[in-house]
């Protein structure tokens, strides 16, 4: 078996023949406009697959792979000159997808940015199920408690302020209120 390198090496030169040579012209008039994309050749070097795409209808490339077909053994001696092995690899031409493939991915690309437009639009008019902010949200007291407290405290009435206020004594008290029929309940 031959190393993967050299196998890429004989299929690079095996497309660049192929190729060449329909350029040149094959004296069939059922060859449409072809285009060789890959070559893959097996590691015993003794087969060598040819993907080719066509440029036209259905009939065209129908039509260039009759002729492509007919002209196999003509191809085949051409890359026997060609090459430096000493067997001639049997070559198979086999149409290759890629245009296919193309216009279902632009398909589907498509498809999805129409459904990013239904789903933008419907964001634009969709309302809450329920508060526009359902999350809870800690209590906030009136400043107007905390003013009248102020006014008649004394100066020594400080230490007891900063326990009361969280972060500023030993332990803040958090409370919730738990509903009825809660497993939470005490």
């Amino acid at each position: 078996m031959a190393d993967p390198a050299r196998a890429r090496k004989m299929a690079d030169r095996i497309k660049v023949i192929v190729a060449k040579r329909i350029e040149r012209g094959l004296r069939d008039p059922r060859l449409g406009f072809v285009t060789i994309t890959d070559v893959k050749v097996t590691g015993d070097l003794q087969h060598a697959s040819v993907f080719y795409t066509v440029y036209g209808s259905a009939e065209e490339r129908a039509d260039s792979a009759t002729a492509l077909k007919a002209a196999t053994g003509m191809l085949r001696s051409e890359v026997g000159k060609n090459i430096t092995a000493r067997l001639t690899p049997s070559l198979e031409f086999i149409a290759d997808a890629i245009p296919e493939n193309a216009a279902l991915i632009d398909d589907l690309l498509r498809e999805a940015r129409e459904r990013d437009t239904q789903v933008e639009e419907q964001a634009r008019t969709a309302k809450y199920a329920g508060d526009e902010d359902p999350y809870v949200k800690p209590r906030e007291y009136a400043e107007d408690e905390d003013d009248g407290e102020d006014e008649g405290e004394d100066e020594g009435d400080d230490e007891e302020d900063d326990e009361a206020q969280p972060g500023g004594g030993q332990h803040a008290e958090v409370s919730a209120e738990v509903p009825a029929g809660s497993h939470l309940q005490k």
